[in-house]
């Protein structure tokens, strides 16, 4: 029954996204359908066959061979940090970021993460009849992350329709940073994390090709070189020392936004608590309802339509909003001891849900790096859609989470 159900669910997310949709007419369901079923294989083939499950793991493990010289470059600086049984969230998922990040720029310095994130999107693209460079930078967010990948396609988003870029503005909702992965696996299990990313980007493009159907010419189906002419320039070790000071950055970034939104949480559900407590004290009620009850109000039907039984719906709706309001770091820290002993259905649901930068923070983040790239007409007219940017991205964890959620049981 709960297997009906997620198929339901899956039907339901879309039905969702065709009922938003700017121009419902321009739906091109052929190419949404050859999207599906790519999705279908990539959730059975990771999920399901034994190559598959092997492959993710493997990556897994190789992140996690990574994360470890990570541990030791943090080891050296402070050892107390690391030689512990239970390491802090933030040496032990954070810290790794001064590795990460560099060596993603390295290959950038070189030109091979170019060649690879090209050779790929052309694939994508002949294979989903997308244009070209919607695929491409669905393929360049999978390595560099939503800003990252506004900021070196900055020629590319000058020379689009604002519908275009209206279509990037969303897919940008639904992308992590590569740089992030070895976080993200340190605290989730890996081989779901490396299940969801490609899945993301396959979702975003279906999702934004329904809410925002654009048909493009040929002689505007063109990409642009995602190399960066400055940096290149850059000597080498000077090039790595601005990389170094920017993951030092980005590390405090995420510190302070997880602890400001942890802080602020705890604060309004304490409120909650206090108000509820009183108002039921006089109406002689038992109990409080806090900020999570509130927020997973919202999305238990979602939760009920991922085929969750109804007791883990409703603690999964919790999550999964906490997810949207704050980030996914908040709801990581919170499972992160306790996600293994979850039933499988539940474990690959919230692990892949999770997966992704969709909260209101990056909003802000995708429309202020718009603003410095784009004119103030095209920017404009991105941020009357705001909404369903969110949507957008509410909608590929939701679909992501259902078409992993088909093969785990």
């Amino acid at each position: 029954m709960f297997l009906l159900i997620n198929i339901i669910g899956l039907i339901v997310f879309l039905g969702i996204a065709v009922l938003f949709s700017r121009k419902k007419s321009d739906i091109q369901w052929k190419s949404i359908g050859i999207l599906v079923v790519i999705n279908l294989f990539l959730a059975w083939f990771f999920m399901y066959f034994p190559w598959g499950k092997a492959g993710v793991q493997y990556l897994a493990n190789g992140i996690a061979w990574v994360i470890d010289s990570a541990h030791a470059g943090t080891g050296f600086a402070f050892a107390s940090w690391v030689n512990t049984e239970t390491m802090d969230m933030a040496v032990s998922a954070l810290f790794p970021i001064l590795l990460v990040v560099p060596l993603f720029d390295i290959l950038m310095y070189f030109n091979i993460l170019p060649k690879v994130i090209g050779g790929i999107g052309w694939f994508l693209a002949k294979v989903t009849r997308q244009p070209k460079f919607e695929s491409f930078f669905g393929i360049e967010m999978m390595f560099l992350g939503n800003t990252e990948a506004l900021a070196v396609s900055n020629e590319q988003l000058k020379r689009m329709k604002e519908t275009r870029v209206l279509t990037v503005a969303m897919m940008a909702m639904s992308s992590i940073s590569g740089a992030i992965v070895g976080a993200y696996v340190s605290m989730i299990p890996g081989d779901l994390v490396l299940t969801a990313i490609p899945l993301n980007i396959i979702n975003a493009i279906i999702v934004s090709s329904i809410l925002n159907p654009v048909s493009v010419e040929e002689k505007e189906d063109v990409i642009y070189s995602i190399r960066n002419e400055e940096i290149e320039k850059q000597p080498f070790f000077s090039f790595l020392g601005d990389s170094v000071l920017n993951a030092g950055k980005l590390i405090l970034i995420i510190i302070a936004f997880v602890i400001s939104f942890v802080a602020l949480s705890d604060l309004i559900d304490r409120f909650i608590n206090l108000i509820t407590g009183i108002i039921g004290g006089w109406a002689g009620l038992k109990g409080s309802f806090g900020l999570d009850q509130i927020l997973g109000t919202f999305m238990y039907p979602f939760a009920l339509l991922l085929g969750l039984p109804f007791d883990e719906a409703w603690i999964v709706a919790q999550q999964m909003a906490k997810k949207i309001v704050t980030n996914e770091f908040v709801v990581m820290g919170q499972i992160k001891d306790v996600v293994d002993a979850y039933s499988p259905h539940r474990r690959a649901v919230i692990t892949t849900f999770l997966v992704s930068f969709a909260n209101f923070s990056t909003i802000g983040m995708i429309i202020g790096t718009l603003k410095g790239i784009v004119d103030k007409k095209t920017s404009d007219f991105v941020s009357q859609y705001v909404p369903m940017m969110l949507l957008a991205g509410i909608l590929v964890s939701l679909m992501t989470a259902g078409f992993v959620g088909l093969f785990a049981w």
